[in-house]
Formats: structure tokens, C-alpha cells, sequence
């Protein structure tokens, strides 16, 4: 990222809200500017007006109270039918351990997948490969 660039956005999707506020903190600390969602609804909403350079993504959240059973999976698919966000990079981050899962968010066109609790350097460092970014 040069001098005066404006930052590239990184959209955090997860419901824990320590997770949120940590990944947070770290990505800002490395000069991205940080969007944040607790729930599916959410983050499809604020990816259509945002457009962010790139999607954490965990897989699993708690039951909405409208109903909607989302899950990483689903947003996932959601993101994949919308223009624009078809095309945004997505890591999964993870508590699941199962290889199966791994690979349903590798086949669904996951670019990483991190399990908890994350290695904040490594994962700022595959972040900034995955952007182009040679931000030290």
C-alpha cells in the first residue's frame, strides 16, 4: 500500500464479539480499515454497500431470531449469487477441526482456511499475499 492509499477494506464475520474486537484490532493495527457482522443478515448487507476487499469468515453462528438459519456456508452462498461479491476473497476462520469441513470451504472457493485461535501475524501475512499488499 503506498503513501496517501486509501486503506483496503476487510469485512470480519463472526459472533463472538472478542474474536471480532481482536482480529480487529490487529488488522488496523496493520493499516487495513475494518468492517465488522455478528450475523448473516448482516453481512450480506453491509458487503452490498460496502464492497470490501476481502471477507473473514467463521462458519458458525448461533440461530437468528427472525428465523434464518444462517451458517459461514450459507453466507458464503449468498456472497457467490451477488455481482461484485462473487469476486471477493474469502477466508474461513474456524473452531472446527473437521477435515470435511476444510474442504466444503476450499470447494466453495474459500482462498484460506484458519482454524481458532488464530496465529493474528500469520493470518495478517496471508491476508496481505492474498491482497497484494507489500505492506511490512
Amino acid at each position: 500500500m503506498s503513501t496517501g492509499a486509501k486503506p483496503k477494506k476487510i469485512l470480519v464475520v463472526d459472533d463472538n464479539e472478542i474474536v471480532i474486537k481482536t482480529i480487529s484490532l490487529k488488522l488496523q493495527g496493520a493499516g487495513y480499515q475494518v468492517l465488522t457482522a455478528m450475523d448473516g443478515t448482516t453481512a450480506v448487507t453491509v458487503a452490498r454497500q460496502e464492497m470490501p476487499d476481502l471477507i473473514l469468515l467463521d462458519l458458525t453462528f448461533a440461530p437468528e431470531i427472525d428465523g434464518v438459519p444462517w451458517d459461514g456456508f450459507r453466507i458464503m452462498a449468498w456472497f457467490h449469487r451477488l455481482d461484485g461479491i462473487r469476486r471477493i476473497p474469502i477466508i474461513v476462520i474456524t473452531g472446527s477441526e473437521d477435515p470435511a469441513t476444510r474442504q466444503r470451504a476450499t470447494s466453495m472457493g474459500a482462498v484460506a482456511f484458519f482454524q481458532k485461535p488464530l496465529e493474528h501475524d500469520y493470518l495478517v501475512k496471508v491476508i496481505r499475499a492474498t491482497l497484494g499488499d507489500t505492506i511490512k
